[in-house]
Order: structure tokens, then sequence, then C-alpha cells
């Protein structure tokens, strides 16, 4: 619920305030900005993130969990200050580089180093808190916090209270003031007596590090590097309008990113216990209920998306197909469950590099072939190729190391039903206001998606939700 409402007024921001106070070009810079550093960023958190998750549960004494806590809080500085001394020396040439075809990002150079260690750190934070079973608060940051705070600022860019240029500064510190907060959150939990002294199996958890490190910088560059390339090849206006075609696609995300916070520990201490039915039964039903719930999110997003693009302006209607591409990329994501999970906490996580490596070279060269003869629809097709062919490969890796699947006869009939519903309701609409229209067609797809998926049994938790919530409203 938490991710939702964060999403609801993230799009409130993407799709009108963003568009409407701060333009285009800034828009488009902000993107650019964020997007860098988040390909920065793991390699600044050293892997230290998902290292946590991995093998705290491992530990059984307190003072072994005190020395790999403390660890966790070092490790990170082995990139960050090398990166910002070499950021400093060579900045103006770093700054050149980057601002080639649009001169206005030469002066915000900085902000991706300084945002990059803020979330590295936030992250490593907030895996402490996971690990303790406590994900609701660091969700709440996670999600919620920095998209109050852009709607905050937008809203003092409009009032002239603050610059579009003092925009950008204010941005850079609410990222280090949820870092902060997170860091408190995570100390109340549990606080360690800090030593420098090094856990037991520390040479096993900086290798996973190392493999994680660059597995995960890779695994970067699939989600942001066209953010980073649309840039170098067309105007930075044309970044903003493909964010929000692709922050849209993204609410098919949703229930995956919340479900992850909670069944990656699970997953983690599962494998740790050799558990396999434990294993198989969390994979099967995170992938019925993400497919269930994001099949929905993906036919209210694109058998409405005219109308809503009549909403916002005209200029970024461009974007109807980076939201089909780009949701059906989500979506077939979603249907993996916790297939990531499962790689990345097992004794095959070394296969996450080559994986992740292969996927970034794949998306690079295609977003530069692409990019240049589709503009912005030439990144989402990318993405969406690339995804599908690396999305199978892990379902054919896990089901060859373990044995295990997430479909069953169940998944091709939700399958079936969800393109059922997209090619009935795609060619019409009322005749009405576009908001009268997204919410009038948005009930009949719910309604009746809903009820089908009851009707058929397809997930047993969710009939039990449905019947849970009939009960209290008889």
């Amino acid at each position: 619920m938490v991710t939702f409402a964060a999403f609801g007024i993230g799009g409130v921001n993407a799709l009108f305030l963003y568009v409407k106070f701060l333009g285009d070009e800034y828009y488009g810079l902000v993107t650019y900005l964020l997007s860098t550093a988040n390909l920065l960023m793991p390699l600044t958190a050293f892997g230290v993130q998902y290292s946590i998750v991995k093998f705290f549960s491992s530990y059984t004494s307190k003072l072994e969990k005190d020395k790999f806590l403390s660890s966790s809080l070092f490790f990170p500085l082995l990139i960050a200050l090398p990166f910002g001394f070499i950021g400093t020396v060579f900045y103006e040439q770093i700054s050149n580089y980057l601002s080639i075809r649009n001169p206005i990002a030469k002066d915000f150079t900085w902000v991706i180093y300084l945002v990059a260690v803020a979330t590295a750190y936030f992250e490593i934070f907030y895996a402490w808190a996971k690990v303790q079973m406590q994900s609701v608060f660091g969700n709440v940051l996670k999600e919620m916090f920095s998209r109050v705070a852009v709607m905050i600022l937008l809203f003092l860019v409009f009032t002239d209270v603050i610059t579009q240029l003092e925009f950008v500064y204010f941005l850079t510190g609410a990222y280090f003031i949820r870092a902060l907060a997170m860091l408190l959150f995570a100390l109340k939990l549990y606080k360690p007596t800090f030593t420098f002294q090094l856990p037991e199996n520390y040479k096993e958890v900086f290798k996973y590090a190392s493999y994680i490190i660059l597995a995960g910088s890779a695994g970067a560059i699939l989600l942001d590097i066209d953010k980073f390339m649309i840039p170098q090849k067309e105007a930075i206006e044309m970044v903003a309008y493909y964010a929000v075609g692709v922050y849209i696609a993204s609410v098919i995300d949703i229930p995956g990113r919340a479900m992850a916070q909670i069944v990656q520990p699970i997953t983690a201490k599962a494998l740790n216990e050799n558990n396999p039915e434990k294993i198989n039964t969390l994979y099967k039903s995170t992938s019925i209920n993400l497919l269930v719930i994001s099949g929905l999110l993906f036919l209210l997003i694109n058998l409405n998306i005219d109308q809503a693009y009549l909403l916002i302006d005209e200029k970024y209607a461009g974007g109807v197909m980076v939201v089909l591409m780009i949701s059906i990329a989500k979506l077939y994501t979603m249907s993996l469950g916790n297939n990531g999970a499962i790689i990345s906490n097992s004794k095959y996580y070394k296969i996450l590099l080559p994986y992740a490596v292969a996927m970034a070279l794949s998306v690079y060269f295609l977003n530069d072939w692409l990019i240049a003869v589709l503009s912005m629809n030439g990144a989402a097709l990318s993405t969406l190729l690339v995804i599908f062919v690396f999305n199978t490969v892990k379902i054919w890796y896990v089901k060859k190391k373990f044995n295990v699947q997430p479909y069953t006869g169940v998944t091709l009939l939700l399958v079936v039903l969800i393109s059922v519903f997209y090619v009935s309701f795609t060619f019409w609409d009322f005749s009405f206001h576009p908001v009268l229209n997204i919410i009038l067609k948005s009930i009949l797809i719910t309604v009746g998606y809903l009820l089908l998926v009851y009707k058929l049994k397809i997930s047993l938790e969710i009939n039990t939700v449905i019947k849970k919530f009939i009960r209290n409203n008889q």
C-alpha cells in the first residue's frame, strides 16, 4: 500500500508537476542526473546491501554479526573515496564529456556522485532493517520520501520561493536526509558493538560482494542506460518524454518491488536452511500472485493510455509505444516471481556477473543502433528484447540448478485471460471527457478481471483476500 501511494504521488509529479512547473529542459536534466547516479550507485555500495541479506541470517553469535555489520559500513569507502578523488581531479574533463550534446548538464556533474553515495548508504541501512524483518519504514523512505520531497520542491518552484537551479540543490540534499533517517532507524532495530575486526568468513563475504558489485553495476545499466544514452543522440527534452512513458509502465513493477522487500530475506533463509520445498512454494506463489496483480495494472495502463496522454501534454503522446513495450517487459519480469532472489542468495550467485554483463552489453549496442533509427521507441524496444531473452535464460537456469520453475497450467490460463481483455477493450472508449472515460473503463476492466480470476480460482491467496473483503462488507 505504501508503494502504491508513493507511485501515486510520483505519478502526479512525473505526469503533471514536472511538466508544468519545471519545464522540459530541467525535467530532462533531473532525470539524466538521477539515472546516471543510479548507474554509479552499485559500484559505490560495493554490493554490501546484497551481502547483508545473504549472510546475516547465517551468523549465530552476536559477536560475528557485529563484526559483519561493522565491516559493511567501511567496505563502500574502498570505492567511494577513490571515485571522489578522481572526480575532483578530473572534474572538468568528466563534465565536458557528459555535456557534449546538452551543455546544461555541465554545471551539475557533481550531483551524480553525491546522490550515488547517499543512495548507496541508504540501501545498506535498508538491508540492515530488512534482515530484522522490518521493511515497512524503509519502504516508506525508499518509495515515498523522495517523491514527497520532489512534490514540495516543485510547488516551491511554482510559487517562486526557489529557482529551478535551487531545485536541483535541494533535491540532492533530500537524498542525504533520507539516508540519515534510514541510518537512525537501522541502529534502533539493531545496534552492534562497532569493531574494526572482520568476520571469520570475510573472504567469502568479500568475494560475494565483488561479484555482486559487478553484476549490480551491469544490471543498473539495463535500468538507466537508455536515459543516459538518449541525451547523447537527442535533445535532453526527449529524456523527459521517455521518462514519462517509462514511469507510467513502471506502475506494473509496484507489486514486485513491495514483495521483494519481504521475500528476499525469506528466500535467503530457506536457502541457508536448505529447504527446497519452501523455495518451490515461494517461487510458484510469488509468480502467480505477481502476475495476477501486475496483469490488472498492465490492462488498466495500456487500455487507458491514449486518454491519459490527453490529460498530460500532447508533446508527450509519442510515448504510447514506449509504455506498451516497457509494460510487456515488466509483466514478464513479474511472472518470474522471486527468481532473482533465488539465484543471488544461493551458491550459484557467480552466474549473475556474466549474465548481467551480457545484458548490459546487449542493451548498450541495441540502444546505440535503435535509438538512432527509432528515437525513444528504439530505447524501449531494446529493453523489451533484452529482458525477454535474458529472463527466459534465468527461468531455464533456476530449473536446471534447483529443479523448480514458476509456471503451472494456471499461469497459461491467466495469460490467455489478460490477452482476451486487452484485445476486447483496446479499440473502443466512451465518448466522454478523458477522466470519465478512464474511470468507467477502469471499473469495467477491474470488476470483470477480478471476477474471472476469482471464479477460475487462479490464486488461492487472492481468493482468500476477496472472500475476506466480501465478508467484511456484507
